[in-house]
């Protein structure tokens, strides 16, 4: 069995610093001395255990993988859990739209990205046994954490080589994730993997628009010459039960040379 170690990191000048990171390690690393690929992924708290899910279910991630000994590191950062801080940290530009509960997003998504892509990598690999070339790293999240793997996919295309953008809340700020994406030289070799549930919300209207929002960004994606996934769930909601099930679906396309 796998084994999900902890340990904490300054995130500053983001609040609620240091920050818990979750870290899923195969059963095999304590009996190999190989390199690992890695996905790192926002939301940590929800991925491995039920126990410290927000909503008491997390993404099954720990269980697939052990039941099927895939040989893949997967890290998790924990959000920020004041108020909608969360959605702060996890918009990477500026937004029109206010959140759920009637708040405006400062957006502080790139801070988020950076420190992602400098801090927390260059910790984790010094601490495991973890593939840093873009060939062998991912980043991945469902909601703000699809819209921060989106944006990051293609402003730091250098550090990762795949994506699995979740349920995505691309609509906060598409217009320029739409134009970063067509302004990017992105590798050829980039995997990104994306969908949306047919049942995430019952405003049809609404769900017209995210289902738009998903194939546009896959088209811009592709024109670029990534190598894409656009995925409708069918059934599918805007939770972590949803988002268990298509694990194997993305894990699969992204990270192929595991299975």
């Amino acid at each position: 069995m796998g084994k999900v170690e902890t340990f904490t990191l300054d995130i500053a000048p983001l609040g609620e610093s240091p920050r818990t990171i979750y870290v899923y390690l195969p059963d095999s690393y304590f009996r190999t001395k190989k390199k690992y690929p890695v996905l790192y992924m926002f939301d940590g708290h929800n991925l491995f255990d039920d126990e410290t899910a927000t909503y008491g279910k997390c993404w099954g991630i720990k269980d697939y993988l052990d039941k099927n000994q895939l040989d893949l590191v997967v890290i998790g950062q924990d959000c920020n859990h004041t108020g909608d801080k969360r959605m702060d940290e996890y918009c990477p530009f500026p937004s029109e739209k206010k959140t759920m509960l009637g708040s405006t997003i400062t957006s502080e998504g790139e801070i988020t990205a950076h420190w992602f892509a400098t801090v927390l990598k260059q910790e984790c690999e010094k601490r495991y046994r973890i593939y840093k070339s873009r060939k062998h790293v991912g980043i991945g999240g469902s909601s703000m954490g699809g819209l921060m793997s989106e944006y990051m996919i293609a402003k730091y295309n250098d550090v990762y080589g795949k994506a699995a953008c979740v349920s995505s809340a691309a609509y906060y700020c598409a217009e320029p994730l739409l134009k970063l994406i067509r302004e990017s030289r992105l590798d050829p070799d980039t995997r990104i993997y994306m969908d949306f549930g047919s049942k995430e919300t019952d405003n049809r209207e609404f769900m017209v628009l995210n289902v738009a929002l998903m194939l546009e960004m896959n088209h811009a994606f592709s024109e670029q010459g990534c190598r894409t996934y656009p995925h409708i769930v069918v059934d599918g909601m805007h939770c972590e039960a949803t988002w268990e099930t298509i694990v194997p679906v993305f894990l699969k396309y992204l990270y192929p040379e595991i299975y």
